[in-house]
């Protein structure tokens, strides 16, 4: 006969079943019911059995968050991010739980929403939480949410950003070389009136975008005057959407836009679709990550692209790594640096310009 799961004898109604409600159960101590379940070879078959049988009726879950607590050892690792919306930092995600998930550890992913508040708020829940280690995008360009955490001793790594210093280890794209990249092609195909359409220029890659477009200006003997820019709040579609109104309204309109990422310029490539402004033959447009949308555009976008799921996977093995030697005080921090690469489509190659690329 089936039995009814429900609360043991003596656990209250709606609580949740708990190692001494099962000791009472089978008959035995708390500490058979330990070992059955962590030292299963100490036991007696008939009373492991016994035992198991038990945890089974009673739908009896241990508490990992309380053992490791007791071992002063997590087996999750977080991830904040700047914006879950974003695809680039799904792919991030992904890598970074591939590699944990090698490592038998979990990954508690959050998002901060480019909100320096709000990653205060998670950075100190992961100190609550004890978690292994912190894999970062920060929002807040000061340092002073990081260093606050640092107390803690809790080993973190950023994640699409360099440290800032030798007191941690970090993962990011060149994105200086990045911008060179899309610039430089955007040169080629003839356009020498370009407009830089960013997010929030206090975040790093953003302003690193900027400077890669300029030096790829001065690599070709123009002046800066030639790289006009709209600063976007937000590096999502909205914000593209917004920035591309801006664009129609500038005179003399540009004949090239190259957008710090993919959302920002699929945003554009809406609003110039809905002006009637023809992608690529009246504006080139060149965006930046290279996330799945990209290729999938009414207009597929040219790109760069960030190894993104690289990215994380790395970033996640640094951190693994530093929480295994930490302790024997032999971990060396590093920065690795990913280079971008430039994918090239139909909504930088005008018709009546320049040339293809070879």
């Amino acid at each position: 006969m089936t039995a009814l799961l429900g609360p043991a004898a003596g656990s209250p109604a709606g609580q949740p079943v708990g190692i001494k409600d099962v000791a009472r159960a089978a008959g035995v101590s708390v500490g058979t019911v330990s070992n059955v379940i962590n030292r299963p070879d100490s036991v007696s078959a008939e009373t492991r059995e016994r035992v198991r049988s038990t945890i089974e009726r009673l739908g009896y879950v241990r508490s990992e968050s309380a053992r490791q607590l007791r071992a002063g050892r997590s087996r999750i690792i977080a991830l904040l991010v700047l914006d879950m919306a974003n695809p680039f930092f799904v792919d991030v995600a992904s890598g970074a739980e591939r590699a944990a998930r090698e490592a038998g550890l979990g990954v508690m992913l959050c998002n901060s929403a480019q909100s320096p508040s709000e990653e205060a708020e998670y950075l100190g829940l992961f100190t609550e939480q004890r978690v292994r280690g912190v894999l970062v995008t920060p929002a807040d360009t000061t340092g002073a949410n990081l260093e606050g955490f640092r107390r803690h001793g809790i080993p973190f790594v950023f994640v699409d950003r360099v440290l800032p210093s030798a007191e941690g280890c970090s993962v990011s794209v060149d994105d200086i070389t990045g911008g060179v990249l899309a610039v430089r092609h955007l040169l080629d195909q003839g356009h020498e009136d370009i407009t830089y359409i960013s997010g929030p220029m206090h975040l790093a890659q953003c302003q690193d975008r900027r400077t890669g477009a300029l030096r790829a200006l001065e690599q070709a003997g123009l002046p800066e005057d030639r790289l006009r820019q709209i600063e976007a709040e937000r590096l999502d579609v909205s914000a593209g959407r917004d920035a591309g109104a801006r664009l129609l309204g500038m005179s003399p309109r540009p004949t090239a836009v190259f957008c710090a990422n993919d959302l920002l310029a699929l945003g554009v490539l809406q609003a110039l679709y809905g002006a009637g402004v023809g992608v690529p033959d009246e504006i080139a447009l060149v965006g930046y990550d290279d996330i799945e949308f990209a290729s999938a555009a009414a207009v597929p976008l040219t790109s760069v692209r960030q190894p993104a799921f690289r990215m994380g996977r790395t970033a996640a093995e640094l951190l693994i790594e530093e929480t295994e030697e930490s302790a024997a005080g032999d971990h060396d921090h590093r920065r690795i640096v990913l280079q971008p690469e430039l994918v090239v489509r139909e909504s930088s190659l005008s018709r009546s310009r320049g040339r293809s690329p070879a």
